[in-house]
């Protein structure tokens, strides 16, 4: 899938502050001109909005990390205490119907061939540290949201899992398809379906190659709540208006659990290290499996950015 095939999806006929965003005067011009990313602040909520707009196949290329990494970055030095306000951060995808497939297989595919376990584990390392990052909240006293318009597979999956609340269209779905060609999910799928589920159903999660429907995931604790196709920025919307007055209370209760979960980033790194070491393993069989599903997964984009 080109950039030409990923329009950006309009979210709702009257959601003026998406037009045409308030801009503080504050906040750095670069935020908002991100390559793969469109940042947009909500002044009045004091909400964060940004939407995943990939160039290609939706999923966790080399140059949407830097992106992430530049937002990251560009949050943490101009919001929070005696800075721009920030309650909420949320994050969606443009993609039509599709919120993300997760790592970078074309990209996995080539290093695996050149036995480069030094790039692998840099790329593994890279996105943990990414998670791990929004995990503590940029160390920002907010509130962190994935809305789910689509299918979050392997590591989109596992990237919304580091949300404080994820929101789910009816129509989303969630899988880990990594198993199929002889890899398992390597960054953070283990260490925080773990503390989330317990390690019988993180293992049945991770290892049964299926796809989950939103309110499967709901019904596990997994989705925090659930929303019609099409309401899923409301659905944020109306989260926000419910939790503003509890803020705090939230915040607070969603420290203490990341408190008792003790997840350090070393842990995550050393996943991610056992991943690359287990691609590395991988016949040229499984390589194949690999690429059909690449192929399968760009075919399928096509359809849902035609639709």
């Amino acid at each position: 899938m080109d950039g030409s095939a990923n329009k950006a999806i309009p979210l709702s006929d009257d959601d003026e502050f998406l037009a045409e965003s308030a801009v503080h005067s504050a906040i750095p011009d670069a935020l908002f001109k991100l390559h793969e990313l469109d940042v947009l602040y909500d002044d009045k909520a004091s909400a964060l909005w940004t939407f995943m707009n990939p160039l290609g196949r939706p999923s966790f290329t080399p140059s949407m990390l830097r992106d992430f990494e530049d937002w990251q970055r560009l949050i943490g030095s101009s919001f929070g205490d005696e800075k721009v306000p920030l309650r909420y951060l949320i994050l969606g995808s443009r993609a039509r119907n599709v919120f993300c497939f997760g790592g970078d297989l074309d990209l996995f595919q080539k290093l695996i061939r050149e036995k480069n376990r030094k790039a692998l584990i840099e790329y593994g390392h890279r996105c943990c540290s990414i998670l791990h990052r929004n995990i503590n909240t940029l160390e920002i006293p907010m509130l962190t949201v994935g809305l789910v318009q689509g299918a979050a597979l392997g590591g989109g999956f596992e990237a919304l899992l580091s949300f404080d609340y994820i929101v789910a269209e009816r129509t989303a779905t969630f899988g880990l398809p990594e198993i199929m060609f002889g890899l398992f999910p390597g960054m953070g799928a283990h260490a925080l379906l773990s503390r989330k589920l317990g390690s019988a159903m993180a293992n049945r999660l991770i290892e049964s190659n299926e796809t989950y429907t939103a309110e499967q995931m709901y019904e596990l604790g997994v989705v925090h709540h659930l929303a019609e196709p099409g309401d899923g920025v409301e659905a944020c919307r109306d989260f926000i208006k419910r939790s503003d007055r509890r803020h705090a209370g939230l915040v607070g209760s969603r420290k203490a659990m990341k408190h008792a979960w003790k997840l350090e980033l070393e842990e995550l790194y050393r996943i991610t290290e056992m991943w690359a070491d287990t691609a590395l393993e991988l016949r040229e069989q499984d390589l194949k499996v690999m690429s059909r599903l690449v192929a399968a997964q760009g075919r399928l984009a096509e359809r849902m950015a035609a639709a």
